[in-house]
């Protein structure tokens, strides 16, 4: 079973940034998945879909936070990217990665992966 392990989070002022960075315990694991994702939750709420990139580099983001965050993927690496910017007291959660469902060359906002344990995003006002 492919572990997925991710870092970055931490506490920041309302306005600033993080870098988010997911592992895959397979070293070939970026590479063979065609759709990955970022999602984040809060408690008591469902996992929410927040970036998606495919092998051909195509990204999707919800609107919440498009235009604010990057996703970014380096096969070579084995390691998924979400570059967060001008960060806003609704991005706190905890932020995971995970494979998601694909339906034909289209990333869906379903997760078909094992959570990992994701990292803390703290943002205050």
């Amino acid at each position: 079973q492919v572990q997925l392990k991710e870092s970055g989070g931490g506490s920041v002022q309302a306005g600033g940034s993080l870098r988010l960075s997911c592992v895959a315990s397979d070293d070939q694991y970026m590479y063979n998945q065609y759709c990955m994702g970022w999602f984040r939750q809060t408690p008591g709420k469902e996992h929410e879909g927040v970036a998606l990139i495919d092998n051909d580099e195509y990204v999707t983001y919800s609107d919440s936070v498009k235009g604010r965050f990057t996703i970014s993927k380096d096969n070579a690496k084995n390691t998924l990217y979400l570059q967060m910017n001008s960060l806003k007291s609704e991005d706190t959660a905890m932020y995971y990665c995970n494979k998601v469902v694909a339906i034909g060359r289209s990333c869906t906002w379903q997760a078909s992966g094992h959570w990992g344990q994701g990292t803390q995003v703290t943002v205050s006002s």
